[in-house]
């Protein structure tokens, strides 16, 4: 059975208080207490690559390329190779008002160099005390600390055990590339479907994924905007995704392939992201090449030593240029093998978001441009070594003959 998705123009439809332009229709109704599951991810490039057999003798864990198939996945989809570490259970306070059920903490090391630590908090809230979580306090190990504190903590400790493992770019600077990303996920919201709840509460809903640290009374277009482009499989489930955050409804629990998905969206991102930067990085020394390699006057010194330099960075172009086009690649790997399933309507709903085709199309564009820049200094320098040649050889021409000729003059 085909899933069943929202019309991307209509977005969930919203009653007067969830959303309305008169002020009488923005009073306060009664917010039902929810089970959530909060879900925090972030993910840092430490690196060009991370070696998972040796980082498993360091971090014991499982080896995992396989998505969750609750739904109609299909069977071709892998996702890349990973090794799972299981950080935490059940390890946090009470972030009081909200009442606390349970938490687990999990690292995700990618071969590519990326290292993805996710923390994953059960709790009974309102809607309104979701705003808070990210800044709230909770008790860790007799410290007190907000959920990105204790990753900081954890990826300090995963990035140190890990070093011998991580192979590092001559580029990457002291701190790591990141990005995060939010999910709600709700699996007891009260009476009705989740269509409902939305219709009723579409403007705490909007302004949760837009990241508010507080509630807010957002302007109308704003909501529609926040909650266009709903996805639902089925009747009794809902998941609306934004930049940062996602809510996800389903009183059965079954949101894991989801938010696999949303994490595989944020690491392509991340990887691009970060080879962007590093081409821009390359883009500035190849000016400097360019004016080394044409300047005639100053910093001979500095100028020979560029020139010289040269096929050392002819050769780790053509390694940035494979390992851009092996990303590139997987980028278009992944919406094709999931094709139009649920997860990849999903998946390329997410890219939109994220501008992944913006992105692609830069890493391109400057591609395209640093090897251009290199193919002209390339041939220009053939160019030169072919003339200096040239006059050698005819010095030589001319040398030969009139040196044969002072011999024979000048011998008895």
């Amino acid at each position: 059975m085909s899933p069943v998705r929202t019309a991307p123009s209509g977005a969930v439809r919203l009653d007067a208080a969830g959303l309305s332009g008169g002020a009488a229709d923005r009073r306060p109704r009664r917010e039902p207490t929810l089970a959530v599951e909060y879900v925090r991810f972030v993910l840092f490039d430490v690196g060009r690559s991370i070696d998972l057999k040796k980082a498993s003798s360091v971090l014991p864990g499982r080896t995992d390329s396989k998505a969750v198939k609750r739904r109609n996945t299909p069977a071709s989809l892998t996702l890349p190779k990973t090794l799972c570490v299981a950080l935490e259970r059940d390890a946090f306070g009470s972030p009081s008002p909200a009442a606390y059920e349970g938490a687990e903490a999990t690292a995700k090391l990618y071969d590519e160099g990326v290292i993805s630590l996710s923390v994953r908090i059960r709790l009974t809230a309102k809607l309104s005390e979701l705003h808070s979580l990210e800044r709230r306090a909770f008790s860790l190990g007799g410290k007190t600390c907000t959920v990105d504190q204790f990753i900081e903590e954890r990826f300090r400790d995963l990035h140190e055990r890990l070093g011998p493992a991580i192979s590092r770019d001559e580029e990457s600077g002291t701190a790591p590339e990141r990005e995060t990303y939010t999910a709600y996920c709700i699996s007891d919201w009260g009476r009705g479907s989740p269509d409902s709840f939305v219709a009723r509460h579409g403007r705490a809903l909007a302004s949760l994924l837009e990241g508010e640290p507080e509630p807010q009374d957002l302007h109308d277009a704003q909501v529609r905007k926040s909650l266009a482009n709903p996805f639902s499989y089925g009747a009794e489930d809902l998941a609306i995704f934004d930049l940062d955050h996602c809510v996800i409804l389903d009183r059965s629990r079954d949101w894991e392939d989801i938010l696999l998905i949303a994490e595989h969206a944020n690491y392509q991102l991340l990887e691009l992201r970060v080879l962007d930067r590093l081409l821009d990085h390359w883009l500035e020394d190849a000016e400097k090449d360019l004016r080394a390699f044409y300047s005639q006057s100053r910093g001979r010194r500095s100028r020979k030593a560029r020139i010289r330099a040269l096929p050392v960075k002819f050769a780790r172009l053509q390694g940035l240029r494979l390992e851009a086009l092996f990303i590139l690649e997987n980028l278009e790997n992944s919406a094709k093998i999931i094709g139009d399933y649920f997860l990849g309507q999903i998946y390329v709903h997410m890219g939109r978001i994220f501008s992944v085709e913006g992105w692609t199309r830069s890493v391109d564009r400057r591609l395209g441009a640093l090897q251009n820049i290199y193919e002209i200094v390339k041939s220009d320098k053939s160019e030169r070594t072919m003339i200096v040649l040239e006059i050698v050889f005819i010095i030589v021409c001319i040398a030969f003959p009139i040196l044969q000729i002072l011999q024979v003059m000048l011998l008895p």
